[in-house]
C-alpha cells in the first residue's frame, strides 16, 4: 500500500489530468455511495463525516474527514476539512493507497467545478471572480484557469480583505494575474465566471447583477441552512448539478425550492448526463448557467482511482 502526503497528492494530480479523469469516470454508472455524519458529542460545532463509495466491478473508497469551520481562525490556520482517503481493491478488499484528506478534498472539489465549467462556461471567458478566501479558494482559481485557458484575470473577494490579500499573494507567486476587490457587487457585474467557496448562511450573489453569459459556480452551501446565491440568481440561470443523488441537501437549491422561486424540475442535468450526452449544456452565449457542486463519495472514488493510476 502506498501513502501519499499532501505534497505528493498535489504533485501527482495536475488539473488537466484530474479534470480529464473525472470526465472519463462520468461516462460510467454512479457508484454506490453513503454519507455518515456525526456531530460533536460535546455540542461543539465540529462534525466528522465518513463517506464510503464502491464502483460496480471496481474499487472501494472510504473518506474520513473532520469539518471544523473555525480552523481558519487558528494560529497557524488549518483547513476546515481534513482527514484521510483510503482506496481498496474491489475484488479482494486489499488496501491500495491512503492519501491526505485535505489535499484530496481540495483537488477533487475544485476539479469537480472545473469540469462543470468545461462543459457549461463560454469558451471565451476572461474574468474570474473567486468569492471566499478559505483554504480551498486558491485551488478553485487554479482549476478554473486550467479548465478555461481564455481566463486572463482573477479577482478575490472575502469579508476579511486581509485573507483575500493572502490568497492573492499566493496566486501571484504562481504567475497568476490576480487582484483583491472589496466591492462584491461590482465584481459580480464584471465577471464571466463567479465561483463561490464560502460557509455563508446568507446569499452573497445577487441574481440581478449577473450579466448575460455568466457561469455561476456554487460550492460552499452544503447544508440546508447555508446560502451563496439569492432566489433571483437561481430563477435567472439554467441549473446543473454534479449529481442528482445529493442535490437536495444544499441550501441554495433547497431554499429556492422552498420559497417557490424554482422547482426541482429546474435542474436540467448532472455531470453524468452532460458527459454522456443525455443532457444539453449551454445553448447560447447569453445564457446564464449555474453549477451546484455538492460533492460526494463518488468523486472521492474517482479522484483516488486517478491517483492510483499514477502509480500503475
Amino acid at each position: 500500500m502506498q501513502v501519499f502526503d499532501a505534497a505528493s497528492v498535489h504533485a501527482a494530480l495536475s488539473w488537466p489530468i484530474l479534470i480529464e479523469a473525472l470526465r472519463k469516470a462520468h461516462l460510467g454508472p454512479m457508484p454506490a455511495c453513503e454519507v455518515v455524519v456525526q456531530s460533536d458529542p460535546a455540542n461543539g460545532e465540529g462534525q466528522f463525516v465518513t463517506l464510503p463509495g464502491w464502483a460496480p466491478g471496481g474499487p472501494i473508497v472510504v473518506k474520513m474527514v473532520g469539518v471544523f469551520a473555525r480552523n481558519a481562525s487558528l494560529e497557524p490556520p488549518q483547513p476546515a476539512v481534513q482527514g484521510l482517503v483510503a482506496l481498496f481493491d474491489g475484488a479482494t478488499g486489499a488496501p491500495r493507497l491512503a492519501a491526505d484528506g485535505a489535499a484530496m478534498t481540495a483537488r477533487k472539489t475544485a476539479a469537480d467545478s472545473a469540469l462543470g465549467a468545461t462543459l457549461l462556461a463560454r469558451d471565451n471567458v476572461e474574468n474570474l471572480l473567486i468569492v471566499g478566501a478559505g483554504a480551498l479558494s486558491p485551488y478553485f482559481a487554479e482549476a478554473h484557469l486550467a479548465a478555461r485557458p481564455s481566463l486572463k484575470r482573477v479577482a478575490i473577494w472575502n469579508r476579511t480583505p486581509a485573507r483575500a490579500a493572502a490568497v492573492a499573494d499566493h496566486l501571484r507567486q504562481k504567475g497568476i494575474d490576480v487582484f483583491v476587490t472589496e466591492d462584491l457587487d461590482a465584481a459580480v457585474r464584471g465577471a464571466d465566471i463567479v465561483s463561490c467557496v464560502t460557509m455563508s448562511d446568507k446569499a452573497l450573489i445577487k441574481g440581478a447583477l449577473l450579466r448575460p453569459g455568466t457561469h455561476l459556480d456554487l460550492v460552499g452551501a452544503y447544508l440546508p441552512t447555508l446560502r451563496e446565491a439569492d432566489d433571483e440568481a437561481l430563477s435567472r440561470g439554467t441549473i446543473f448539478v454534479d449529481s442528482r443523488n445529493n442535490m437536495t441537501g444544499g441550501g441554495d437549491l433547497s431554499q429556492a425550492v422552498g420559497s417557490g422561486a424554482i422547482t426541482w424540475d429546474a435542474v436540467r442535468g448532472d455531470l453524468f448526463e452532460l458527459v454522456q450526452g443525455k443532457a444539453t449544456g449551454r445553448t447560447s452565449p447569453d445564457e446564464i448557467t449555474i453549477f451546484k457542486n455538492n460533492g460526494g463519495a463518488h468523486l472521492d472514488l474517482f479522484t483516488a482511482s486517478a491517483l492510483a493510476d499514477t502509480i500503475g
